[in-house]
């Protein structure tokens, strides 16, 4: 059955006047900006996290009136740049060279140079360089402009199912259990969906963990987001953490939990926030303190403590 939204050229395959108008529009759009002058500055421009289709109009404009475009990989960015036709100038800027190419943007942008930064995916500077860039650019009264885009952090908060009224970016959890089940325990009581970056050989094993010290909280594995093979998985974080033991995934990954709710804290996340407490205080203190923060008993935190001071002691 024909649904009420359809036309009678939608339904025959046929173009509307409608949809025939939207490249004319997009054209003119696109010259008339293409067409304006770019001010002087650091732009940031978010790119797609997949989807080359997700590039926003003012994000191609801006790439193409660009005198340079630094980005983390020029070999991946390339692929970008060539599918619409733009021919600025590529250099990289990622980590490893940061520190050296930072002043040579600063000179640029002394002398009038207008310079957009971009990622691999993605919103620059989202669990990615650019920071320091920002923070400098801005100590030396550059301007700085964003330029709003795709992003896996808003993606996965849309399609996960859980709540997005108040939500945390954690990125990339450590690579060591016993450092992460720490870093894990410290976000335990924060009263929001938590996400995380995770790489795909360490999903298993990273659910593990949060299934240990966060309980059974609602969670979603998002993977490939925007691409052909996008799949989001659902369920409880020890369900999860046993589907992706037996099947381990591909390609790009975020995790996303729920809020804490009325699921009690694990013997294992108190004594994963002693450890860290234990470190810089007192057990009284750390016993406090990490009561305090997970909504434990004290007299239950004190009780870990002393059985974990005794387990380092005997």
């Amino acid at each position: 059955m024909q649904s009420d939204d359809a036309t009678d050229d939608e339904a025959t395959g046929g173009a509307s006047p409608a949809s025939e108008a939207v490249p004319q529009r997009v054209a003119a759009d696109l010259a008339r900006r293409l067409a304006e002058q770019l001010a002087p500055g650091l732009y940031l421009v978010a790119t797609p996290i997949g989807n080359l289709a997700d590039i926003t109009l003012r994000a191609l404009t801006t790439l193409a009136r660009a005198d340079v475009i630094y980005c983390e990989d020029t070999r991946h960015s390339r692929t970008l740049v060539a599918h619409y036709g733009i021919t600025r100038t590529l250099r990289p800027y990622h980590e490893h060279n940061a520190e050296e190419q930072r002043p040579r943007i600063l000179a640029d942008l002394a002398r009038g140079a207008r310079v957009a930064l971009i990622s691999d995916a993605g919103t620059p500077l989202v669990s990615d360089p650019g920071y320091k860039l920002v923070r400098d650019c801005i100590a030396e009264s550059h301007t700085v402009v964003a330029i709003p885009g795709a992003s896996a952090v808003m993606t996965g908060i849309c399609v996960a199912g859980l709540p997005t009224d108040t939500f945390l970016f954690a990125g990339f959890l450590p690579p060591r259990s016993g450092a992460r089940q720490t870093r894990i325990a410290e976000l335990a009581s924060v009263p929001a969906t938590l996400i995380f970056f995770e790489a795909p050989t360490r999903v298993a094993e990273t659910l593990t963990d949060l299934a240990t010290t966060l309980g059974p909280r609602p969670a979603a594995v998002a993977r490939e987001l925007t691409k052909l093979h996008e799949d989001i998985a659902r369920g409880t974080l020890p369900e999860l953490a046993a589907h992706f033991e037996n099947a381990p995934p591909k390609g790009e990954i975020v995790i996303l939990v729920g809020p804490p709710g009325n699921e009690a804290i694990t013997d294992e996340a108190i004594i994963a926030a002693l450890e860290s407490a234990l470190a810089h205080m007192s057990l009284r203190d750390a016993a406090k303190a990490v009561a305090e923060r997970l909504s434990a008993p004290k007299a239950r935190v004190y009780d870990l403590g002393l059985k974990l001071k005794s387990g380092r002691t005997g």
